[in-house]
């Protein structure tokens, strides 16, 4: 089990180095929300500011025995009041990240996305899992399999790009991107397809950065090698897949949930694209799937705070 999880655990470890982030938790109102905040807190990876009703957050803390006497309470009647008051606290900069507690993802989304007071940028928002394959030798990025439905070739040249920046953080200085289909080849008659061959374009075109990418690709030959040369396909990126995405909402769900109960797979969530990255943890996570996806919001914050300083100098 250790093994399984060293992917996750050695993003954990380099969150140890880094100066703990200040985190706007919204509505941490059950025990799996508040406790992932305390846990990430005594790694060192965040620093939590709770947001939502004060008693009943104490209540919470008070019946499973965890301390948060060092923490920010910031106290509002409700989710919804929760939601809007950890958004503005990433606005007016005292937060660096979001975390999701236990109120609805519309509802902590909607207050994001909202146009005068939200937290909008000019890219796309899209939802990034990385997954710890065990079967695999590296984290693998599964995009967008939460958020965008059906996204149009100019959402998904945002999703790459905010995958591709995801990736570098991670510590993936050429991220290697296999646009998914049902196969390798452009057919007219199947859209993603023509939509991979364009993307692939626009980054020679230099609209996409930072990465190396190939499509279509199909989900075989884009992580197994030998299924690639089988097939004679000549490509940087096929069998060394360090991006995956998914033509749509559907089949990205359908491909990590595959990975996550058929090959034993966990999936850590990040939302990007807004003014700071936002953790969605579940109920169902795992303690570790939890905490990497804090370790995984932090090294973006960081990120972020050195391109910001390079920018200043």
């Amino acid at each position: 089990m250790e093994r399984k999880h060293e992917k996750y655990q050695r993003l954990i470890t380099r969150c140890k180095a880094l100066t703990p982030v200040p985190t706007a938790v919204a509505h941490p109102c059950d025990e799996s929300s508040l406790r992932c905040a305390v846990e990430a807190a005594e790694l060192g990876i965040l620093q939590p500011i709770l947001v939502g009703p004060q008693a009943k957050i104490k209540a919470i803390a008070a019946q499973f025995q965890l301390d948060i006497s060092r923490y920010e309470i910031v106290d509002v009647p409700h989710s919804h009041a929760a939601a809007d008051a950890a958004v503005l606290l990433a606005r007016e900069g005292k937060a660096e990240m979001l975390m999701k507690g236990s109120l609805h993802t519309d509802e902590l989304m909607g207050a994001v996305v909202r146009t005068a007071t939200g937290l909008r940028t000019e890219r796309r928002i899209s939802h990034a899992f990385i997954m710890d394959v065990p079967s695999l030798d590296r984290a693998i990025i599964v995009t967008d399999a939460a958020i965008n439905i059906f996204p149009t070739l100019e959402d998904k040249m945002h999703i790459i790009q905010n995958a591709i920046d995801l990736a570098h953080a991670l510590d993936f200085p050429q991220p290697k991107v296999a646009i998914l289909s049902a196969m390798e080849t452009v057919n007219p008659k199947i859209q993603s397809t023509v939509e991979a061959a364009a993307l692939c374009k626009m980054a020679d075109r230099k609209q996409i950065t930072g990465g190396i990418l190939d499509g279509p690709l199909a989900l075989d030959n884009a992580i197994n090698l030998k299924a690639a040369q089988i097939k004679g396909i000549d490509s940087p990126v096929a069998g060394y897949a360090d991006i995956l995405v998914v033509p749509d909402l559907e089949a990205g769900n359908m491909l990590a949930k595959s990975l996550s109960f058929m090959a034993d797979a966990d999936a850590a969530g990040i939302v990007l694209g807004a003014r700071v990255p936002i953790i969605l943890t579940s109920r169902a996570d795992s303690v570790m799937t939890r905490l990497a996806s804090c370790a995984v919001a932090a090294l973006v914050a960081q990120a972020r705070r050195e391109t910001a300083s390079k920018a200043v100098a």
